[in-house]
């Protein structure tokens, strides 16, 4: 375990600095345009931009890194989104935003492609989902830790020269690193119709998951600064929510691994749905029980994706394996890019509080769902069902599963 861990070192302090500078960069730039007099709606399709840039990288950035290699690939694709960042900072205009945004996206889903394809060569088999379940911690405690830099002062320009900072500081790591480049395999087809026949439910969780969380991520700063919070004030109640997801993630997916997961998505999305109910009447966002309310919402909901694919990974060859993760992560970098349109274009019609009727409807949709599908089909549980902490970022990420099938 600790050879594995020293091999991979360089890439998890990667990680670490490359999700501090996104957890910053999604935060101020909904904050940031929302300062520059963006709507609602507007500063949502910022979001679902990035996200539909993440559609595009899934399908590109792997050919660029099989025809120069991880390490080249890594720093190209670090270098050209320090320079977006930057031009997005030099040039607030709403156009260019939007096309900066899709260029983030598809930058950075290659960016967290070329780390977790590097880990599953470097990691040794027996310990790779322990790596994963590290990758997982220090990827999400990034995302929190980041939304303190929002205490900076100074006008905007600073924080996007933080993020730009962070994001030069993540390919120094890599860089440097002594491992060897892992060989890069062909980009598997995505199979919608077949996997939807197969595991119903893990297609439909993925996409409703996607339409939540990335309303989440591109929203909540959006929704905290209209209650009334102050910079510093969003920051700690966008980071309690993500700390949710890193404390929860582990005892949430071994529970699934205890009964029917569908059964456990609809408990846990259930109870996301109330979580996300109970926020509705809480009047002061920055108290001690709407911490605890969006510690509970973000652990359960960020949740939600990794044991869909842990479900899927029950029903699928081995030979699979691959085909199937790419079309669960389409299907999820589908609703992530329409979530944050929908939602703005709610919360600007009727307000910020549509933002957690949002995550309510939709949790509740897929508890329904999850529960239709358990009682339609009942799967054996048996001992060798074990979750892995998963971060849709990359469709490599269910390499990791094949080795221990």
């Amino acid at each position: 375990m600790l050879t594995s861990l020293r091999t991979s070192t360089s890439l998890l302090l990667s990680t670490l600095f490359l999700l501090m500078g996104v957890g910053l960069l999604h935060s101020h730039i909904a904050l940031q345009g929302r300062a520059l007099g963006f709507s609602v709606a507007m500063i949502g399709l910022l979001t679902s931009a990035y996200y539909t840039g993440f559609l595009v990288g899934t399908y590109t950035v792997p050919r660029l890194t099989h025809r120069i290699g991880h390490i080249r690939a890594f720093a190209f694709c670090t270098a050209l989104v320090t320079l977006v960042v930057l031009v997005q900072a030099l040039v607030p205009a709403y156009g260019l935003w939007l096309a900066l945004r899709l260029l983030q996206g598809l930058l950075l889903v290659g960016l967290y492609a070329i780390i977790e394809s590097w880990l599953n060569a470097s990691a040794d088999p027996a310990h790779r989902s322990s790596i994963f379940a590290i990758y997982m911690m220090v990827n999400l405690g990034a995302t929190a830790a980041a939304q303190q830099f929002l205490r900076i002062g100074g006008d905007g320009f600073v924080l996007f020269c933080m993020v730009a900072i962070l994001f030069c500081a993540a390919s120094l790591p890599v860089v440097t690193s002594r491992q060897p480049q892992p060989q890069m395999r062909s980009v598997p087809r995505v199979r919608i119709g077949p996997l939807f026949r197969l595991a119903p439910t893990a297609l439909v969780s993925a996409l409703l998951s996607g339409l939540a969380m990335g309303a989440f991520w591109g929203l909540l700063p959006v929704y905290a600064a209209a209650r009334g919070l102050s910079a510093g004030g969003i920051g700690t109640y966008v980071s309690v929510g993500v700390a949710g997801g890193v404390v929860l993630q582990w005892p949430l997916g071994r529970f699934s691994d205890r009964i029917d997961r569908r059964l456990a998505l609809s408990l846990i999305s259930g109870l996301a749905a109330l979580a996300a109910l109970t926020n509705l009447v809480l009047p002061n966002p920055g108290g001690a029980a709407a911490m605890a309310v969006i510690f509970a919402f973000g652990g359960m909901s960020l949740t939600l994706y990794p044991i869909a694919v842990a479900h899927l990974v029950d029903y699928v060859h081995r030979d699979e394996l691959m085909s199937a993760s790419s079309t669960v992560l389409l299907v999820n970098g589908i609703g992530s890019a329409l979530g944050p349109l929908l939602a703005g274009s709610l919360m600007g019609l009727l307000g910020p509080k549509l933002l957690f009727v949002w995550f309510a409807i939709l949790d509740g949709t897929l508890a329904a769902y999850a529960f239709h599908r358990f009682n339609h089909r009942k799967r054996e549980v048996t001992p060798e069902d074990t979750f892995v902490p998963l971060v849709n970022t990359g469709a490599s990420s269910l390499e990791l599963h094949a080795d221990e099938d």
